[in-house]
Order: C-alpha cells, then structure tokens, then sequence
C-alpha cells in the first residue's frame, strides 16, 4: 500500500512539474569529501510518458561509461513506474571528476533533452564509500 501512495505522490509531483518552468538539469547534493574510494547516487524521476526516453538516457550513459577507464561498477535501477537511479562507483576523486566531465555528464547537461523527459532534475548525491563486495562469489571470476 505504501509504494502505491509512494507511485501516485511521485506521478502527481510530475505532472505537476511537466506545466512549471524548465528546470537546471541536475542538482549535486552533498560535500565533494577527502581522497578515497567514491560514488554517485543519482535519483532520476521521468515526467510521465518519457519513461521509455528516461531507458534510453540510460542506455546512452551506460555506452559513455563503457569507455571511462575510472568508472568502475555502474547500475541503473528502476524503482517505480516513473522512477529511476543509477549507483556509480569510483578509485577516487579525479575518476568521479573525470566521468563528470566525460560523456555521461554531457548527457545531463543537455538541458533540452533534461527539460523534456525528467520531472524535476536529477538529484546527484555525491558519496564516499565505505565498504564494497566487488564481485559475486557464485560466478567464476
């Protein structure tokens, strides 16, 4: 029950959104932090008809990160109809410095293209991380 509530507040926050004034793209959250292992959480949410447009921005940034030797594991997740992220990781400060200034970053900004598939634009929250498991113990390396 919760999700459904949690679905519709997001599909009216969009439609709302989809008649307001354009927006900035994206919206980095979060301090830059000390050298170490880092990552980016990025909450995306498609105004509602563009999700198949939001898939296909994903799809674009995944064939950008292929080619970035300092992005390591990369996912994007779809957690609701019109919601989605992707969890990025990196070795360190400059990795993350340089995939923003790569191709997925140009995609983000693209402020036509932001403006006419996202609600509101994409929430970036920078991250350290702490701890990982980088592969699956099940599957032969």
């Amino acid at each position: 029950m919760q999700d459904k509530t949690k679905s519709s507040m997001a599909a009216k926050a969009a439609t709302a959104a989809s008649s307001a004034a354009p927006h900035a793209g994206v919206q980095v959250l979060g301090e830059q932090g000390s050298e170490g292992r880092k990552a980016f959480y990025i909450h995306i949410e498609a105004l509602p008809g563009k999700e198949q447009q939001v898939m296909q921005m994903l799809r674009d940034i995944r064939d950008c990160v292929e080619h970035e030797p300092a992005t390591g594991p990369w996912f994007a997740v779809r957690l609701a109809p019109t919601t989605f992220a992707i969890f990025e990781a990196f070795p360190d400060l400059a990795g993350r410095q340089a995939h923003v200034e790569g191709g997925g970053g140009d995609i983000f900004r693209d402020l036509t293209r932001m403006n006419a598939i996202l609600a509101f634009p994409a929430q970036v929250h920078r991250a350290d991380v702490l701890m990982s498991k980088d592969s699956f113990a099940h599957l032969p390396q």
